[in-house]
């Protein structure tokens, strides 16, 4: 008894605690893994071994069969053509033809006869319609860049007129202050003085009026005050030169406007 006592394991001993087993992590669940994957690939390879062809893929089987094969001498047609003559890789016809046949396009979607077509134009037709967006828009872009050049010179224009017309004033209340003149024979062919007295703030209203009703442009106005410079002073705005007299003026300088200047 004593014997078999000892012949049977401790549970509680050394020996058979620090049995050391393989406890790395996720090793039970890789393996678990790797053969459910064997197990899925086999199944596949199985099923497309066993798997019956569909009735269209055995069609297209014999047609793609058929296709590659030539006629032989068996075929009747064949034979015939050979008997008239015919040889193998020749076109048809006296004045020949293909030599390939035509190929075989078969149609496997649902849709109708034209329909390819349909889409075809539809997508041209679209095509061209974002095209002409494109070109409208672009043409739009161009007319408002243009437009706005246009404003931008004009506004230049008009301040450099503007400016010529001040200087012409300027010029004019000087130099008809050297000939002891003290009206101007416009209101308008004097600058405004900025400073006046409250005894001429009536005169000053009366005269901004006229000033106001005139409707002569600036550029209008610019042209008469140089002609009056130029035939009472002798005077070149643009020049910048008062000339002895007429003859003077006419032969140096270039010309009554901006532009003969430039």
């Amino acid at each position: 008894m004593k014997l078999n006592m000892a012949e049977e394991e401790d549970y509680m001993s050394d020996s058979f605690i620090n049995v050391q087993e393989d406890i790395r992590p996720g090793l039970p669940m890789l393996r678990q893994i790797r053969e459910a994957r064997r197990k899925e690939e086999k199944q596949q390879e199985a099923n497309l071994k066993n798997r019956q062809k569909s009735l269209k893929e055995e069609e297209q089987e014999r047609r793609d069969i058929g296709l590659k094969n030539a006629l032989g001498c068996e075929n009747k047609g064949f034979a015939l053509l050979q008997k008239m003559g015919y040889k193998s890789g020749q076109a048809l016809g006296k004045r020949g033809g293909i030599v390939e046949p035509i190929p075989l396009n078969i149609k496997t979607g649902k849709s109708g006869i034209g329909h390819e077509a349909s889409l075809k134009r539809k997508a041209e037709e679209k095509l061209e319609s974002y095209r002409k967006k494109i070109h409208m828009k672009n043409q739009a872009e161009e007319k408002a860049a243009e437009q706005f050049r246009m404003r931008l010179k004009n506004k230049q224009d008009e301040m450099k007129l503007e400016g010529d017309l001040r200087r012409s004033q300027r010029a004019c209340q000087q130099l008809d202050a050297q000939k002891n003149i003290q009206v101007p024979r416009e209101a308008w062919y004097w600058l405004r003085l900025e400073e006046e007295t409250e005894e001429d703030e009536e005169e000053k209203e009366q005269d901004e009026d006229e000033y106001k009703s005139e409707d002569l442009s600036v550029l209008e106005k610019l042209q008469i005050l140089t002609s009056y410079l130029r035939e009472e002073h002798l005077y070149c705005i643009w020049c910048g030169t008062a000339y002895e007299d007429k003859e003077d003026i006419s032969s140096n300088c270039p010309g009554p406007t901006s532009a003969d200047h430039d």
